[in-house]
């Protein structure tokens, strides 16, 4: 795992860049969570990457995993959680998800892993690693037209659910 994270620094960071970006981490930085990645990942020994496809894609899971959490607590309202920390950093970046959505859009991808794991996997790849469709093609040994049918698959899968959990 350390030897595959090293590595692999710079995709990770460029990874973990791109979510910080984007808006999605908004309280977390760049650095930050890209070692909350490492900690999770090295506490978990018995994982075992047979390429850099399934390190990567596992590395995207986490990373969503740390950015919901923090969304969720973002979101939470006991002990003074409408109180927010806010940063100095005027060029920090707008989030266009707000919390609630973004503890949404995880908890409708917990649900699409357990039904279709590829689909879920790709929407990681896509929507949380920042990579293009060449990129996951290339990665997960298929075809560019492929992954744009899992992905319109998984966008489909995921606006019932988010649509769902919104109506209730």
């Amino acid at each position: 795992m350390d030897s595959l994270f090293s590595t692999l620094y710079s995709e990770l960071h460029r990874l973990a860049q791109q979510l910080v970006r984007r808006g999605t981490a908004a309280s977390l930085g760049v650095t930050t969570l890209l070692h909350e990645a490492y900690l999770d990942m090295s506490a978990r020994p018995e994982t075992c990457f047979p390429d850099q496809a399934r390190f990567m894609g596992y590395a995207a899971r986490v990373m969503r995993g740390l950015v919901v959490d923090d969304a969720r607590n973002r979101f939470a309202m006991k002990r003074g959680g409408e109180f927010h920390i806010t940063s100095l950093d005027d060029d920090a970046p707008i989030s266009s998800a707000g919390p609630r959505e973004i503890s949404l859009i995880g908890d409708a991808l917990d649900q699409l892993e357990k039904v279709e794991p590829e689909l879920a996997e790709v929407v990681d790849l896509k929507f949380f690693a920042g990579c293009s469709f060449v990129e996951i093609a290339a990665l997960r040994n298929l075809s560019e037209r492929t992954v744009q049918r899992k992905w319109d698959k998984a966008r489909i899968y995921l606006r019932h659910a988010i649509a769902a959990d919104s109506s209730l």
